[in-house]
């Protein structure tokens, strides 16, 4: 008992060795797969000889590739050496920066120790999938024969009426019955394990110690008697035939011995078929939680008569994702055929019934399944592998549009961002442009991505300088880079921006670098327009503040504003202005209020439309040609026809059309009556008795209309405690609101407001009509009567 306890200990320490080894393995043989573009044998055979050359464990060399571990300094593996510049040569040179090759990676001599740990290696890997013996046989002769010269392997299993011969490779069936029919001298006289030592015979040499049958002497005249030791037991011997007499070397041998070790824990697995029983859902659920990727157990489900029906989800891994978008966990419980009613009666479905039935494993090439979810139909490739376990089916998929879907978002990003990725191997000397790279540099991408050396020929020469230092930043020190440069192509100069990291090994050496180049010249020709068209807004700006600046001066010299009420002819008389913009007195709205030489007053309101300069030019002329004539004994109705000749005049030179709306009214203080005519002027607003309503205006139409205008005039007797108030409209107007309305708010609020001449009557009234917003300039003439008691 102690014997079997200790031969399934050693069995169990191989077996978990191999288990230890082969997920690490595939990891990192898929790593070299990705950084030297080869197969996966290829691979394999790269860590070996890695592994010899560094005198490391396969293990160990399978952790260091993929970065878990870093060289123990204690080991003699050689360094990588850097690459050395090239004295005097070009800084964009690829012999600069490429990593020389490396001399451990050379094939190892024939018969070496070497190639001997290489053959071993392999042949491990190879053992792992070996399912009987007579494989077990194939396994050894193809993988030693090049290495030892051996030509045929056989296989010896104890039994109860001694050594039976259980697989060879290399002879026939009917050599093999020579070997291990009832009278062959094949078998081991005796009890060939006692001595648990490997028997080498070579010409004559040992010929008693083992009888063969007849002829393979000559045929084989080197032969070697291996014993398989599990345990402390030899209950196997594999025995190896070379049809040469030259003598086993000890390199030779030490192989042969290794490959017997190695074949030991496999074989004490080969007689253990493990038993069909159903598995446990928690166990199997709890290794699929560990598992990545779409897995999933299924149970059968049996119809009344024993008929196959359905399956059901019994265990998902947490990756698992199906086609309409269930994942995990989420998956347990559902039926295949109620979830996916289109599966059933595909080769599929029938590939799922025979695995049940055979155990036979089951994988189908990609095939599109169609979903419906919501209404919408949904498409998706797939893959399956489908295995029994236990009474259960263990099935996987793999979802291969997601791939294509994740390939034209690529697309899409370079596309939307004008960008493409770029790869160098620097020990390969290998790069790969991905197709917008070509469209970005406009190459034919028949001729390949540019190499390193033709960059600077597309440089524009004022950003070489630049871009070479970040190159030998990135390509000597790997130092990460993001680094805008000019090109020319056949479509002009192209404004580029490279942005790159390096791949380094444990020296610090870069191994490889990874990128994309970005096109900003459509961005860079958007920054120029903007910043021309900034310098033409701040010009403008500029010439326009100068503009009102000079105007306000202007104005202000033209329009001087009274700091309070005015005595004219008996009347008091204020006056209110605000420009349509905030602190800058700008516009042609006007008035004026002087006493005549006879003693009568004179007041005039007016607005010129627009702003500017030319406004407040068409103003002053306006306001002072009125003022002038009225002085001069001009009738008011006379003074309009020829304001408006003079406006019609201004118009015709330059070809643009201005008005004016303008009100003058003369008061003759020895009656108090006030004469007025109007030009298409807002009436003005009359507070009396605590009542305001507006004056009835006489006929006229706004200046510089026609040329053949007709004025009137009309009088109102003032009374005391009159209060009469001229305007121009953006005093009343409103966004949205039409004249009615405004007037009406005029008058109510004026009857609040407007009781005395007080200097701030008039800025109270503006004051309660304002709104945040408005967009014409606002002016008021005051005038009040006082009364004969206030004039004592």
């Amino acid at each position: 008992m102690a014997k079997v306890v200790a031969r399934q200990r050693a069995e169990i320490v191989d077996l978990q060795r191999v288990a230890a080894l082969l997920p690490v393995l595939e990891r990192a043989k898929g790593a070299v797969m990705v950084q030297e573009g080869c197969s996966a044998e290829e691979a394999y055979d790269l860590l070996l000889e890695r592994s010899v050359s560094a005198d490391r464990t396969l293990v160990e060399e399978c952790w260091l590739t993929l970065g878990a571990i870093r060289p123990l300094r204690g080991r003699r593996g050689r360094r990588r050496r850097r690459p050395q510049p090239v004295s005097g040569g070009s800084a964009f040179a690829s012999a600069q920066y490429l990593v020389p090759a490396d001399p451990a990676a050379q094939a190892p001599a024939p018969g070496s120790a070497r190639e001997a740990t290489l053959l071993l290696g392999r042949l491990g890997l190879g053992l792992a999938t070996v399912r009987d013996r007579p494989a077990l046989a194939h396994c050894l002769l193809d993988h030693l024969a090049g290495g030892t010269g051996i030509e045929a392997v056989l296989v010896w299993t104890s039994s109860d009426d001694g050594m039976r011969l259980t697989g060879h490779a290399g002879i026939d069936a009917v050599e093999a019955a020579r070997w291990d029919g009832p009278d062959a001298g094949g078998r081991p006289p005796g009890d060939p394990r006692r001595g648990h030592k490997p028997v080498w015979v070579e010409g004559s040499e040992g010929r008693e110690a083992y009888d063969v049958p007849e002829g393979a002497e000559r045929r084989w005249p080197a032969r070697a008697w291996l014993p398989v030791e599990a345990g402390g037991e030899v209950d196997e011997v594999i025995a190896v035939l070379r049809g040469t007499d030259r003598p086993f070397t000890p390199v030779e041998r030490e192989l042969l011995v290794g490959a017997v070790q190695l074949c030991a824990g496999r074989m004490a697995t080969l007689d253990s078929a493990p038993p069909r029983r159903d598995p446990s859902v928690e166990s199997v659920q709890q290794i699929l939680d560990a598992l990545s990727g779409s897995v999933i157990l299924l149970a059968p489900l049996h119809g009344p008569d024993g008929t196959l029906e359905d399956f059901r989800i019994e265990a998902a891994a947490p990756e698992s994702v199906d086609v309409a978008g269930r994942r995990g966990r989420g998956l347990v419980g559902l039926r295949v055929l109620e979830c996916y009613p289109t599966f059933a009666g595909t080769e599929l479905w029938e590939g799922y019934r025979e695995v049940l039935a055979t155990g036979k494993p089951f994988a189908s090439g990609p095939f599109t399944y169609e979903e419906v979810v919501a209404g919408i139909p949904h498409h998706s490739s797939y893959s399956l592998r489908v295995s029994r376990l236990g009474h259960h089916l263990v099935v996987s998929w793999t979802r291969h549009d997601l791939a294509d879907r994740q390939e034209r978002r690529l697309a899409a990003v370079q596309r939307l961002g004008n960008l493409g990725w770029a790869d160098w191997n620097l020990v390969t000397d290998t790069i790969t442009w991905s197709p917008h790279v070509f469209t970005i540099f406009d190459r034919d991408e028949g001729l390949g991505p540019m190499r390193l050396e033709d960059l600077p020929e597309s440089v524009l020469p004022e950003d070489l300088p630049q871009l070479t230092a970040a190159a030998q930043r990135l390509l000597r020190d790997g130092t990460a880079i993001d680094q805008p440069f000019r090109i020319t192509t056949s479509r002009g100069v192209r404004h580029l921006r490279i942005v790159a990291e390096a791949v380094t090994d444990a020296d610090g050496t870069p191994l490889e670098v990874h990128g994309f180049f970005q096109d900003l010249s459509g961005l860079r020709d958007a920054e120029l327009a903007l910043l021309s068209s900034e310098r033409a807004v701040s010009a403008q700006r500029g010439q326009l503040q100068a503009e009102r600046r000079v105007a306000a001066r202007l104005q202000q010299a033209l329009l001087p504003l009274p700091t309070g009420p005015v005595r004219l002819a008996g009347l008091w008389s204020n006056a209110l202005y605000h420009p349509a913009e905030r602190g800058i007195s700008v516009g042609g709205d006007w008035y004026s209020a002087i006493e005549l030489p006879d003693g009568d007053a004179l007041f005039v309101i007016g607005d010129v439309m627009g702003h500017g300069i030319s406004a407040v030019a068409t103003m002053a002329q306006l306001r002072f040609t009125a003022k002038g004539m009225i002085v001069t004994g001009s009738s008011l109705t006379d003074a309009l026809t020829r304001l408006n000749a003079l406006l019609m005049h201004l118009n015709s030179p330059s070809g643009t059309h201005t008005t004016a709306t303008l009100i003058v009214a003369r008061y003759r203080p020895a009656d108090r009556v006030l004469t007025w005519a109007q030009a298409g002027h807002l009436p003005p607003l009359l507070v009396r008795d605590g009542r305001a309503r507006m004056v009835e205006r006489p006929a006229g139409i706004l200046l510089g209309a026609t040329d053949s205008p007709v004025f009137g005039e009309a009088t109102l007797r003032l009374q005391d405690d009159d209060q009469l108030l001229f305007f121009t409209d953006g005093l009343i107007e409103r966004p949205g609101q039409d004249l009615r309305t405004g007037l009406q708010e005029l008058a109510t609020t004026a009857e609040a407001l407007l009781r005395t001449a007080e200097a701030d009557g008039l800025p109270a009234l503006h004051a309660a009509l304002a709104v945040a917003e408005h967009r014409d300039d606002v002016c008021a003439l005051h005038i009040s009567v006082p009364s004969h008691q206030a004039d004592d």
